[in-house]
């Protein structure tokens, strides 16, 4: 079966890959690099991917990529989807602070959307949800051997 995305790279392209590889490149840039210099060469994409270790739907997305974008295209990243990170581990410190110290008259513990409330009250950060609150608090490690997990499980 013919390629949909012949890979023909010129002796700049070529020279420019090879003086790549040589140099300081992250794992996925020389993966790239050596997609596109053996699918120039003519190898299948399943000769391909076994040399280079990553597989064939790998080798057929850097190819396509190169072929309609072309080359600096192909060996760099995509912006990802998301947004920055809400806080640093300043903050993170902060949210654990609270949640272990003592809780607000009339309550018996904290909530995610009372330590929210107070972070902001604080003036630690301008806005920030109840549930952000939550996935900092579980990350922030647990008490395996009690009962009631958590960043500050009470008894």
């Amino acid at each position: 079966m013919d390629k949909r995305h012949v890979v023909k790279l010129t002796d700049d392209q070529r020279a420019d890959l090879e003086g790549r590889f040589c140099g300081r490149l992250t794992l996925r840039e020389r993966s790239r690099v050596q997609v596109l210099l053996g699918s120039d060469a003519g190898d299948t994409d399943e000769d391909v991917a076994d040399a280079v270790g990553v597989c064939v739907a790998t080798v057929v997305a850097i190819r396509k990529r190169f072929a309609a974008d072309g080359l600096e295209a192909s060996l760099g990243e995509r912006p990802r989807s998301g947004g920055p990170a809400k806080f640093d581990g300043k903050v993170e410190a902060t949210v654990v602070a609270i949640a272990c110290s003592p809780t607000p008259d009339g309550r018996a513990e904290w909530t995610v959307g009372l330590i929210a409330g107070r972070l902001v009250e604080l003036g630690v950060v301008e806005s920030i949800s109840g549930r952000t609150v939550g996935r900092v608090l579980k990350k922030a490690g647990s008490s395996r051997g009690r009962r009631r997990r958590g960043a500050c499980p009470a008894g």
